[in-house]
Order: structure tokens, then C-alpha cells, then sequence
């Protein structure tokens, strides 16, 4: 009830302001459908989500509708449905001013902190995370930039309870392309025996930026008290470095490298780097910032406007070795008027021989994921063309027991103006000659603009699922089979 009156009076606001000449108003309208054939008892979803905001002269209001009729986990189509998450209710209300260099804002924050390695408060629909802040932030934008914010974020054990967020950033620039810079950071979380742990986190960083560098630099430290003996202090240092380069005659070449030192530093609002081209964890069943060292190098060189050759090389480690893991990526590109032919090859192999707490017996997990492609890209007039082939090639070896299989892949992409097509198919075998016998998956989708300013998507099909890598986190999504439907309106 209380939300159904502060929406009222918030949507009085705005149409008592419509009658002058300054106010703004925008919105984003986002409706699904999705019909899934699963054993699940309801089968169907819908969402819709409209948002608006509203601009008089310094002061922005905005709120949203969210209708989840039910709610997939995360909006995530290959978990099961619920019908215990049907929900309809305003949300995500922030009211803003914002003048000169001052900005504060009070309600749903979004927000980070230098590279997000300290507090990164955003959400990720598809990995079913939401660490915004419900609070208040203020920013000064000038030549010393200041961030200060408080706020609280529903409690992951207790979503009836809060934890409690705060922290300050400041960035100055030391040179003219020199900027520094400096974070406090507190995580108040409560704990199973409704007490408080306090997670302190400090940090320093430099950028240098200029036509030949790009170079950052962030070290923290953080340190958490939670009342018993499992008070712990820990560590980030995250280094990056790309240089931009002209040599022998090329017409450019980019050197990049990076180093990362992780050590007992995680906890809910940290974002740290990976440091490989593919996301990858350093292993599947964990996510990064506890123990992990590792150094990360790329190339990329166009010799002349119609060739260029990419490769980028990471390793990463734990303290005694018992886990290590190497991700590479290569690709030639030639490119010759309205076309482009891309080769590429990605690499990426894992071995964890460590001992997981309570156990005795050690892990012997073993993977190599091999996956060679070709993209052919063409536009003539107003269409374009788009075919991607690849064929993921897997080995394990789990306590002696080894298993390998291939995973072909063809994409097809056509865009006619406003139109766009495109169709997949993808099989898993383990032996060639049950290729014929193999499963197949299957799917279509189909993008148009219509009235303008709404974008509808048709999909149809089925999926396979798999493995997905994003942030410092890797994990495995179900098939899916069904049909989707997702409408986007802007106004």
C-alpha cells in the first residue's frame, strides 16, 4: 500500500509539472512472452516493464512498472518456473537534481567506484545478480571528482533484512595525462546469527592516457570483521597496459598486457578483472578474487587497411599450483571492399589437482576446449550478409576416466533494412559416425522495427545451453525450447 501512495503522489508530481514548458518526459516500455515446452507446471511468462522519467529544468524523477507474470529466475528462460513470483508493483523509483558539477541523487543507484575492483552496485538479468543500492549519492564533476554514497541492498540469506553500504571515491588528475586516485569503501552484511560483519576496503589507482598509452594501476586492501575467528584480510592488485604503435612500416599495432594478484578479496559488490579473452574462471566451480595470480599479453597488427592479425595470451595460477589454466585467441581478418573473411581460433585448457576443504581426496579435473571458426561478412546496398561457423572440440579427464566430443555450429545473418533474419543450428557428437544420430538444435529469430520507435524480436527454436562466462563468474544454463516474443518501445 505504501508503494501504491508514493506512486500516486510521484505520478501527481509530473502531471502538475506537464503544464509548463520545461518538462521532459522520456519512457522505455519492455514486454516478453516466452512459451517454453519443459516439464514445469506453467510453461508460459510474461514481463513487462515500463519506465519513465521526467526532466524540469535541474530535477529528473523516474520510476518503473515491473508486471512478471510469473518470474523466471533472474529472467533467465532456462531455469524453472515459479508460481509462487508473480509480481506487479512500481520500482526502481529515483528522484535527481542535477546542475553546474553537482549531481544528487536519492532512490535506486547504480554506480561504481574507479573500475569497479572496490564497489560495483548494477544489475545482471541473464547471471540473476542485483547489488543496486537503495540509498543516497552524491557526485561533483570537475577537475576533482567526488563520489560519496549510503545505502542498503536486500540481505542474500534474509530478503526481508538489509546489509548496509557506504563508502567515498576521489579521482584528481596529477598531470595532463596523469589521473589518481583513491576509494573507502564499507559492506555492513548481516550474518544467520543476526549480527553485523563489517568488510572495510581501501584503495589507490593511476591512469595515464595519452596518443601512445593506455596505463592503469589499482591495488586494495580489505579487511573483514565478523565477530568470530574467521576474521580475514585480503588483497587485489590489477595491472594493464596497452601501447599503441606504428613500426616497419604498419599502418597500426596495439601491445597490451596485463597482471592480476587476487588473495582472499571477495565479497558482494566487487567486480574484478579476469584478464583473459574469454572470460574464463580460473576454475568452473568458483568465482575469481580468492587465490588466483596471472599474466595476460595481446597483439593485434594491420600490416595495411585489408589485413589484420590478432592474438591474446593469458595464464592464470593459484598459490601452489594445484590450479592452473591458459586461454588463448587468434585471428587473421581480411577485409576487401564491401567484404570481410575472418579466421579464428580460440584455446582454452584448465587442470585442478586441488583438495576441497573436508575431503581428503584430491581433485584430478582435467579440460581443453578447442574451437576453431570462420566468419564471412558481406553488405551489398542496403542488405548485409553474415555466415559464422565454428566447431567446439572438448576433452576431459576426470579420475582417470576421459570422454571428448565436437559441437558444430552455422549461423546465418540477413539484414534487409529494417529486417533482420537469422538462423542457427547446432549438433554434439562423440564419435563422426553418429553424426546422423547426434541430437540437433535448431532455432530462428526474427528483428524488425515497427511504428518507428518499437522493436519487436520473434525467436523460435531450441537452444543447447551451456557454459557462460561473464565478470569472474562461469556457469551452466539448461537448453532451452519454446518461442519467445520481446517487444521494445521507446518514447
Amino acid at each position: 500500500m505504501r508503494q501504491c501512495w508514493l506512486a500516486l503522489v510521484l505520478m501527481t508530481g509530473v502531471l502538475s509539472l506537464a503544464a509548463t514548458d520545461e518538462l521532459y518526459l522520456n519512457g522505455l516500455n519492455e514486454a516478453s512472452y516466452i512459451y517454453r515446452t519443459a516439464q514445469d507446471s506453467l510453461h508460459s511468462y510474461f514481463r513487462d516493464a515500463l519506465g519513465i522519467t521526467a526532466t524540469y529544468r535541474d530535477i529528473t524523477l523516474g520510476m518503473k512498472f515491473i508486471t512478471e507474470l510469473p518470474k523466471y529466475p533472474g529472467q533467465n528462460p532456462y531455469a524453472s518456473l515459479d508460481a509462487n513470483t508473480l509480481r506487479v508493483q512500481w520500482t526502481e523509483r529515483f528522484l535527481e537534481y542535477n546542475r553546474d558539477n553537482l549531481l544528487l541523487h536519492g532512490g535506486l543507484i547504480s554506480e561504481s567506484f574507479g573500475s569497479g575492483m572496490v564497489m560495483r552496485a548494477w544489475q545482471d538479468l541473464e547471471f540473476d545478480t542485483d547489488t543496486r543500492l537503495d540509498g543516497f549519492l552524491a557526485k561533483y564533476d570537475n577537475n576533482l571528482k567526488l563520489k560519496a554514497l549510503y545505502g542498503v541492498l536486500p540481505n542474500l540469506n534474509n530478503a526481508n533484512k538489509s546489509d548496509l553500504a557506504y563508502g567515498l571515491d576521489a579521482e584528481l588528475p596529477a598531470q595532463d595525462d596523469l589521473t589518481v586516485g583513491a576509494s573507502a569503501f564499507t559492506l555492513r552484511t548481516l550474518t544467520a546469527l543476526s549480527t553485523y560483519n563489517q568488510q572495510d576496503v581501501f584503495a589507490l589507482r593511476a591512469n595515464l592516457s595519452n596518443a601512445r598509452t593506455d596505463t592503469a594501476v589499482e591495488y586494495a586492501q580489505t579487511s573483514l570483521f565478523d565477530n568470530g575467528a574467521a576474521n580475514r584480510t585480503g588483497s587485489a592488485l590489477a595491472v594493464t597496459s596497452s601501447v599503441y604503435l606504428a613500426p616497419f612500416g604498419f599502418k597500426a599495432m596495439e601491445v597490451g598486457a596485463g597482471y592480476k594478484k587476487y588473495d582472499k578479496f571477495r565479497y558482494r559488490l566487487q567486480d574484478l578483472k579476469v584478464m583473459n579473452y574469454h572470460n574464463e574462471t580460473l576454475a568452473d566451480n568458483e568465482s575469481t578474487g580468492d587465490d588466483e595470480e596471472g599474466l595476460q599479453g595481446s597483439l593485434t597488427v594491420k600490416p595495411s587497411e585489408s589485413v589484420s592479425l590478432t592474438g591474446n595470451y593469458a595464464e592464470a595460477w593459484n598459490h601452489d599450483f594445484s590450479k592452473r589454466m591458459n586461454d588463448l585467441y587468434s585471428a587473421v581478418e581480411l577485409t576487401s571492399g564491401e567484404q570481410s573473411y575472418t579466421l579464428e581460433y580460440s584455446h582454452v585448457e584448465k587442470l585442478d589437482t586441488s583438495t576441497p576443504a573436508l575431503s581428503f581426496i584430491p581433485n584430478d579435473h582435467w579440460q581443453k576446449e578447442m574451437k576453431p571458426g570462420f566468419i564471412f561478412v558481406a553488405t551489398l546496398w542496403d542488405y548485409s550478409f553474415e555466415a559464422k561457423t565454428e566447431c567446439a572440440l572438448t576433452k576431459k579427464t576426470n579420475h582417470d576416466v576421459t570422454f571428448s566430443y565436437a559441437e558444430p555450429y552455422l549461423q546465418l545473418d540477413l539484414g534487409l533494412g529494417k529486417l533482420s533474419l537469422s538462423g542457427a543450428v547446432k549438433t554434439h557428437w562423440v564419435e563422426l559416425s553418429e553424426i546422423t544420430d547426434s541430437p540437433y538444435w535448431v532455432n530462428g529469430e526474427l528483428k524488425c522495427t515497427v511504428l518507428k520507435q518499437t522493436d519487436l524480436t520473434l525467436f523460435a527454436g531450441r537452444q543447447s545451453g551451456g557454459k557462460v562466462c561473464r565478470n569472474g563468474v562461469c556457469r551452466y544454463v539448461s537448453p532451452f525450447q519454446g518461442v519467445k516474443v520481446e517487444a521494445t518501445t521507446r518514447f
